[in-house]
């Protein structure tokens, strides 16, 4: 327990894998009371009137509306990331709460892993240190090679903050660039990246070398991804996933990494997170799996925790909120 003086802020716990970050909780509670949820779930007749606010870091903790009845005095919940399929924002929203997110804080590094997960799977990086490494290795073959990714065409699937600054990567690649989005880019930022706008999804898949998904997981967006998706594509083609795991259909992912329908995958992002460890995508050699990373800069999450803060005292001082997520 904090300064009781303070707004109280209900954050997932201290310890643990889902614990807030160890470096922000003392700036957290200059500004804040942090009740952790154990203390909350232990006496919600005590803290359940005092939180204003609920901290939400790598998803936790879950809003559902078992807590959001026993928060009457609650006006915000602030989540890290830009994502935001983890909350029910019409059920969050009809107690007359608000929600902000930080999405600007985690563009430029996911858009850098983006691309590091591109190169990696092009130049076959992991598959490469393991040979390196290997006491078997006598002899480095001449012929192990990759994907050339200078002059190749991407296509972004999702051109909002995360897009847009990938493409902006991929031109100093020298990149054909095609994007699919619900809208169009301004003629003007399509013009500084060199990107050139597919209205259908099949056009872009057909054409790519390699395909980046940095699109919002909705309802129309799941299994975005799937078995004719994948026919679709180059079989050498490369599946770059830095959005949300149910964007692809994984077991018709899996059956095209098999079969040579694309060449190779990389994923920052599964369904399950982790995946079971007996996963038969685990085995294959043709992908590249990190553990949902894309924002994990210590700048970054500093920067998401000081947005998150902003939201929240602006919330609970009546002014404007900086990363309000409006109900659409």
């Amino acid at each position: 327990m904090g300064n009781q003086d303070l707004p109280g802020v209900l954050v997932s716990g201290f310890e643990g894998p889902c614990c807030i970050c160890e470096d922000h909780v003392g700036d957290l509670q200059k500004h804040f009371n942090l009740i952790t949820m154990q203390e909350f779930l232990e006496n919600k007749t005590q803290f359940g009137p005092k939180i204003q606010a609920v901290y939400i870091w790598g998803g936790k903790p879950a809003v559902d509306l078992e807590l959001l009845q026993s928060l009457p005095s609650l006006k915000i919940i602030a989540s890290s990331g830009a994502g935001l399929d983890h909350l029910d924002r019409k059920l969050i929203a009809s107690f007359g709460v608000k929600v902000a997110n930080t999405p600007h804080a985690v563009s430029s590094p996911t858009a850098d892993l983006g691309m590091a997960l591109l190169l990696a799977a092009a130049r076959r990086l992991v598959e490469g240190y393991r040979l390196a490494i290997s006491p078997d290795t006598e002899n480095f073959p001449t012929n192990f090679m990759g994907q050339e990714v200078t002059g190749a065409t991407l296509g972004i699937i999702g051109m909002g903050n995360i897009g847009y600054k990938i493409a902006q990567r991929a031109k100093a690649f020298e990149m054909k660039i095609l994007y699919h989005n619900r809208k169009c880019r301004k003629l003007e930022e399509e013009k500084a990246v060199g990107a050139t706008y597919c209205e259908r999804l099949d056009d872009l898949l057909q054409q790519s070398d390699f395909v980046m998904l940095a699109v919002s997981l909705t309802p129309q967006t799941q299994r975005l991804i799937g078995r004719r998706e994948l026919r679709l594509m180059k079989p050498t083609a490369i599946l770059v996933n830095i959005g949300r795991g149910l964007l692809v259909d994984q077991d018709a992912l899996m059956e095209a990494l098999e079969t040579g329908v694309i060449k190779a995958a990389a994923l920052d992002v599964t369904y399950p997170e982790p995946l079971p460890r007996d996963h038969p995508l685990l085995k294959l050699k043709n992908i590249i799996l990190t553990p949902h990373i894309g924002s994990a800069t210590h700048q970054a999450r500093r920067q998401t925790m000081e947005n998150m803060v902003e939201s929240i005292l602006a919330s609970l001082n009546g002014l404007p909120i900086p990363n309000e997520v409006l109900l659409k």
